[in-house]
């Protein structure tokens, strides 16, 4: 019996600056497989080759990765600056739509980084361009330096609401994680409910009230060394049983199709 399919939403880029594709980090790919025990399926995230309908037929869950560019700003109604940095108005054309029919019907999801900002703003959130302009806020970019290691260590300490989704998920109120991110959560959306914070108070883990299914989403980077992190194995093992849950809920369906 095959695995059930994580689709990784991929990003748009140019190899030797001439040559366009879409790609994805290998280590989304390794934790879907070898901690979520799914499928994954890398998705070319532009609407000229495929459209949300499909993807929900196609996928039982969805991997909202993190990337250079930038949700635009036009999707929750600023002008685009200079600070917003670049963009990929494709992929946003497919992750914003498919993050709200996720939510109406149930299909599970995990957000990244670039991915949570994706959810935030489907479900009404604005972002702010760049958290370490805000008064007592760190900086929570990439070291510029350094190998990638470094460029991932843990970082800060994330403290969860008390009782709250990922304190029972994680079994600890406050854990460490690494950040990696310029942009962040301004003013959440009605559903967006903020579950996590780093010690600046930058909003870092976030679920969708009253949703039918799995809608986790993480500031931080937990693909990174999955498998033995113990903060990011609870995350990836629980979004593959939910993904799972979903493709056994649905098998008989498709059988009589």
């Amino acid at each position: 019996m095959t695995r059930p399919i994580v689709g990784i939403i991929g990003n748009q880029y140019l190899i030797n600056d001439q040559y366009p594709a879409h790609a994805g980090g290998t280590m989304n790919s390794e934790a879907v497989s070898l901690v979520s025990g799914c499928m994954p399926l890398l998705i070319p995230a532009d609407p000229r080759f495929l459209s949300v309908a499909e993807l929900l037929e196609t996928c039982d869950g969805f991997l909202l990765t993190g990337g250079r560019p930038n949700v635009h700003p036009e999707e929750y109604g600023v002008a685009a600056t200079e600070a917003h940095g670049a963009f990929d108005r494709a992929r946003d054309a497919i992750a914003l739509p498919l993050v709200r029919a996720c939510v109406e019907r149930g299909q599970p999801f995990l957000g990244i980084c670039r991915g949570y900002q994706e959810v935030a703003v489907a479900m009404g959130s604005t972002l702010h361009p760049e958290i370490r302009e805000l008064p007592g806020r760190m900086n929570h970019r990439m070291p510029p330096d350094g190998t990638i290691e470094e460029k991932f260590a843990l970082r800060h300490k994330v403290r969860f609401t008390e009782g709250g989704v990922f304190h029972r998920l994680m079994g600890a109120q406050e854990v460490m994680t690494n950040t990696l991110h310029g942009q962040g959560v301004m003013q959440p959306g009605k559903r967006f409910v903020i579950d996590g914070w780093a010690p600046d108070e930058t909003p870092e883990a976030a679920y969708i009230k009253d949703a039918p299914g799995f809608t986790l989403s993480v500031q931080w980077h937990p693909e990174w060394d999955a498998a033995n992190d113990p903060v990011s194995r609870p995350l990836f093992t629980a979004f593959g049983d939910a993904v799972r849950a979903w493709a056994e809920a649905r098998r008989p369906l498709r059988a009589s199709a």
